[in-house]
């Protein structure tokens, strides 16, 4: 059998079939995680094709007929597959009997800390269905209190939870590497932060942690209408970031800083920034600072002051939509603030400083997702690092 994750307080157990590990080149493939790897697979395939018969997961996988009923056996034992009757239409002879995923039988506790107020969670299936919302108020949190109102917000989804969960996914704002260490996320207080490790060490879950902009980025494509071959997210919220996708692929960069757009000066000698510039667009942009200047603007300048928001969010953008070959810009964050007279801005300013062949295939838009698609990537990220399931 595989190795398993005994919950907290539940005698209910959970397989983790895909760890997230580094192998050198000279250590040994055990035969568990053979085991894991194939197990991945019979679920990959029912994920991507709904049910299918034992003889319809050989032929798919490659694996023999005795290796995948042997999987598919513990599967249904540890509830993550159910046997849904005949397959229709069969041929003459023992029917075949269809297996399929049991999106509820274990749930994903995903959390988005990109808002400026408020720290969002929910509990949701493997089909990245939200089943449970919870919030708490971020306030003046920072650093060390910060982490704790991310440790309360996922105890109190895991004690409503009346299934096993799988894991944490955690999108937050700043500079975060493979190993779930937030190397700097100015606005929550947060350098050099092993959150993954702290946040798992204190709920006893795994915790897969990761930038909210690049896994907004990848929701956007897996679950809603993002191009994947050449997209650039933009998240607004307590501050702003950027998540781009090439030929699928997220781009990170050797310093993991890739669609840092926030801090790319745009008022030299402005306002001072959290990462210790000053005048970033991240201090014209971001929701904090937008509010406030939309607060000071009289009621009849409110439009256009989003719009030459608008404009400087265009400019910072075209050379990157040019020089990558982007088709879909997104933005992510308040309808009220970005939806409307910035949003035509930032349209009019990229068609305007890019290349015309560019301009005329580029799609400037809000996420297809709305306000759920840190949270869609968060239960993702869980998805892939336990089960092996994209």
């Amino acid at each position: 059998m595989i190795e398993r994750t005994t919950l907290p307080g539940d005698a209910r157990t959970i397989p983790p079939l895909r760890q997230r590990t580094t192998r050198r080149a000279h250590e040994k493939v055990l035969p568990a995680d053979t085991r894991r790897h194939h197990l991945s697979l019979i679920l990959q395939c029912l994920a991507d094709e709904g049910p299918l018969s034992r003889a319809d997961l050989a032929r798919a996988t490659s694996l023999t007929r005795v290796t995948v009923s042997d999987l598919v056996t513990e599967l249904l034992a540890d509830g993550l597959v159910a046997e849904l009757g005949t397959k229709p239409g069969a041929r003459p002879g023992k029917p075949a009997t269809l297996v399929g995923l049991v999106h509820d039988a274990v749930l994903i506790v995903a959390l988005d800390l990109s808002d400026d107020t408020v720290l969002h969670g929910a509990l949701m299936d493997l089909r990245g269905q939200i089943v449970t919302r919870s919030a708490v108020e971020l306030g003046d949190a920072r650093g060390d209190a910060a982490v704790d109102l991310v440790v309360d917000l996922v105890r109190g989804l895991v004690a409503s939870s009346e299934r096993p969960v799988l894991g944490v996914g955690i999108g937050t704002p700043g500079v975060v590497d493979g190993l779930g260490v937030v190397r700097q996320a100015p606005n929550l207080g947060w350098y050099e932060l092993p959150l993954a490790d702290a946040v798992g060490a204190r709920v006893g879950l795994p915790v897969s942690i990761a930038n909210d902009a690049n896994i907004a980025a990848l929701a956007e494509c897996t679950f809603g209408a993002g191009n994947a071959d050449g997209l650039l997210l933009v998240a607004v919220g307590h501050g702003v970031g950027g998540g781009i996708l090439m030929d699928g692929t997220i781009l990170g960069g050797p310093l993991l800083s890739a669609g840092e757009v926030g801090h790319v000066v745009v008022e030299p000698g402005g306002a001072p920034c959290a990462c210790g510039n000053r005048g970033c667009l991240e201090t014209v942009l971001a929701v904090p600072h937008l509010r406030d200047r939309l607060a000071a603007a009289s009621p009849d300048a409110v439009e256009s002051e989003l719009r030459t928001v608008g404009t400087t969010l265009g400019a910072v953008l075209a050379p990157i939509v040019t020089t990558l070959g982007i088709t879909d810009v997104v933005l992510y964050g308040p309808a009220e603030l970005l939806d409307g007279p910035l949003l035509g801005a930032v349209r009019a300013a990229v068609a305007e400083r890019s290349m015309p062949v560019v301009a005329e295939h580029l799609d400037v838009r809000m996420a297809s997702l709305a306000r759920d698609v840190v949270l869609t990537g968060a239960a993702a990220q869980v998805r892939f690092a336990q089960l092996g399931v994209v």
